[in-house]
């Protein structure tokens, strides 16, 4: 997907306004010029950002579209992907859960920038998240799927929806859960990586252990 393309996926699923594209446009200038201080991304991606990131992210929103009310939760946000571009296309509210400080000051003075009244930082572990029954959840770049599930059981409920960008070892990390959770997982293809995949999952919960006998 070139960055031309991936301008007109944008405009074409969402019909962007002016002022949110000024908003992604804006962020992006930010993301970019804070790259001389620390690495947001990958310096190999900066001229395919629009597609690499942008639309990377904001192809999760497609998949959260039946979600419940509720907040958006994005564990391990980093530079604020996908939670910064969640905020900007969609009304509903995004609490980015991030441990380390720069990206921390990082994300509030985005949030502060583009004057994201929905957004909000937890600067901490997922596991210190305090317990609470998100609508939907995403994780970027966070862990594998295994400490994904585990460190952030916590934030979800059966009705929670899981969309989790993964690379080409996805189903493998799929199959390396099933043991221990259970839920309607499936894939979907990422429209910018054909060697990406998007696992959708809801009702998760840990498989009950069976008792041992006396």
């Amino acid at each position: 997907m070139t960055e031309e393309e991936a301008r007109a996926w944008l405009d074409t699923q969402f019909d962007v306004s002016r002022e949110t594209w000024d908003r992604l446009e804006r962020y992006v200038a930010i993301l970019l010029a804070a790259m001389d201080e620390q690495n947001l991304i990958a310096e190999s991606t900066r001229p395919h950002i629009w597609a690499r990131h942008i639309v990377d992210s904001a192809q999760l929103l497609r998949h959260a579209e039946n979600a419940g009310e509720g907040e958006w939760y994005d564990l391990g946000s980093g530079a604020g992907l996908p939670g910064i571009v969640v905020a900007c296309l969609s009304t509903r509210p995004v609490t980015m859960v991030e441990s380390r400080r720069k990206r921390i000051e990082f994300l509030d003075a985005v949030i502060d920038q583009l004057d994201l009244k929905r957004a909000r930082v937890f600067g901490g572990r997922v596991e210190a998240v305090p317990p609470t029954a998100a609508a939907v959840i995403s994780a970027r770049a966070y862990a594998p799927l295994p400490k994904l599930l585990s460190s952030a059981a916590h934030l979800a409920n059966e009705k929670t929806l899981w969309v989790l960008p993964k690379g080409r070892n996805a189903q493998n990390e799929l199959e390396a859960v099933r043991p221990s959770w259970q839920g309607v997982f499936h894939m979907e293809a990422s429209v910018t990586d054909a060697d990406s995949a998007i696992l959708i999952a809801h009702a998760v919960k840990p498989v009950a252990r069976r008792k041992g006998r006396a």
